[in-house]
């Protein structure tokens, strides 16, 4: 894995949409996808195994999940696990999966929204799929190029696995894929979504990309440049306004926006 500190904002942004030309497209069109994390000591532990709290419940956890959430507006569309497994996710229920964006400028939303690390270096996790993707078992691989597709939906992983055992069965060694989930409502939309999941409820994503030599950088954002960032995201219309539509993302952005800055 690659590391590099940044210095400025131009820096950043030859970093973060460095290498998007694709040559047969003649488009800038990137393979990377990032994740911001507003502490740069924070690690990419998805809920279900941070401390290993829930690790052996995931199939409770999610069994009883599908259960009382039949019947709320919204699910009746949803058939594999993998539609209710982004589901879970993205209504804060602990889940082995992760969340991660096709925009570095959503990744950096995320990592600096949060005041109370003001005071704390960030981090721009940005992986190549392209590379990830090789390392994947042969039906995985497959089923991508029938499709002609970089990434998975879930109505192609429900394909080649239509559970969970299914799905870590499919390799003995760790790998790592990303998929786009269904769109379940605006937020997910506008935040370009997307999840990565490892074939392990037990196994650590941060652990896997620090040993990949190819496709992996992390960018570490001095907290002296957070401000910076966070006021020119500001003027670009990347708040939670957008990101969280409704009252709720209102109230949030508003709460940030007009809070003091720390001294």
């Amino acid at each position: 894995m690659l590391e590099q500190h940044v210095t400025s904002w131009l820096e950043l942004q030859d970093l973060l949409f460095g290498g998007s030309w694709n040559e047969p497209l003649g488009r800038f069109r990137t393979s990377f996808v990032f994740r911001g994390v507003p502490d740069a000591s924070l690690d990419l532990s998805a809920a279900l195994n941070r401390q290993g709290a829930f690790v052996r419940h995931e199939r409770d956890l999610l069994r009883a999940f599908r259960k009382y959430a039949r019947g709320v507006p919204g699910t009746a569309q949803l058939s594999s696990v993998w539609d209710w497994l982004a589901l879970a996710q993205h209504h804060g229920m602990p889940t082995r999966l992760l969340d991660w964006t096709f925009s570095p400028y959503v990744a950096l939303h995320f990592m600096t929204e949060r005041q109370e690390f003001a005071g704390k270096d960030g981090a721009i996790w940005c992986v190549d799929y392209h590379q990830t993707n090789q390392q994947l078992p042969r039906p995985l691989r497959e089923q991508l190029r029938t499709e002609g597709a970089d990434v998975f939906t879930a109505e192609m992983l429900a394909t080649v696995a239509g559970d969970l055992l299914t799905f870590d069965g499919l390799a003995e060694h760790p790998f790592v894929l990303f998929f786009e989930p269904p769109s379940l409502d605006a937020r997910i939309v506008n935040q370009f979504a997307l999840f990565s999941v490892m074939n392990g409820p037990e196994l650590s994503l941060n652990d896997f990309l620090g040993h990949q030599h190819q496709g992996v950088r992390r960018l570490i954002v001095p907290a002296s440049l957070k401000w910076e960032v966070r006021d020119k995201l500001d003027q670009a219309n990347i708040t939670e306004r957008v990101l969280f539509p409704g009252l709720d993302g209102l109230s949030r952005w508003l709460r940030r926006y007009y809070a003091p800055r720390p001294q």
